[in-house]
């Protein structure tokens, strides 16, 4: 199935809003969905028939200073195709207090778990409705997240310098 024929089938059962935008200059072409939709979205792409996206390969997010992007790249391995779906966050308040949120998709696909784990680790994005967000690489008393443009190195670690 082509990236035209998916799209298709999310604007046919959810409405032309539902893809904010596309982008097909990339490697993937991919969709931009909103937040409010990726949970529906999500089931609907891993139970449709002919769809079948039973696999997420990976969870990524970008961080443009302004806003963040959450990237997930979704396989069908009985159909053979591929969709990535982007989720664009806002940034403007970039305090470690109020992260950045969006829906868990672990109801969904439980590989999500350790990938977004790791995005809240390293990226400070919240995953509303994780079974366990928690750090994965870090120490759990690490200040900050390391992957954010923004991100200053700390200079010392219970006592030991690390720069």
């Amino acid at each position: 199935m082509t990236f035209d024929e998916i799209k298709s089938k999310l604007v046919a059962a959810f409405g032309p809003a539902v893809v904010l935008r596309e982008e097909t200059s990339g490697l993937q072409p991919a969709l931009f969905i909103g937040t409010e939709h990726l949970i529906d979205i999500c089931h609907f792409l891993r139970d449709t028939e002919g769809l079948y996206f039973d696999f997420l390969s990976n969870l990524s997010a970008v961080d443009y200073i302004d806003h963040f992007t959450v990237v997930y790249h979704l396989n069908s391995l009985p159909y053979r195709h591929t969709l990535v779906l982007k989720v664009e966050l806002l940034a403007a308040n970039r305090s470690l207090d109020e992260l950045p949120e969006i829906p868990s998709v672990t109801s969904v696909w439980r590989t999500a778990d350790w990938h977004e784990r790791e995005a809240f680790d390293l990226m400070g994005i919240y995953f509303d409705g994780h079974p366990d967000l928690r750090r994965i690489l870090m120490p759990d008393d690490w200040e900050g997240h390391p992957l954010r443009k923004d991100y200053k190195d700390a200079e010392k670690y219970h006592g030991i310098n690390i720069n």
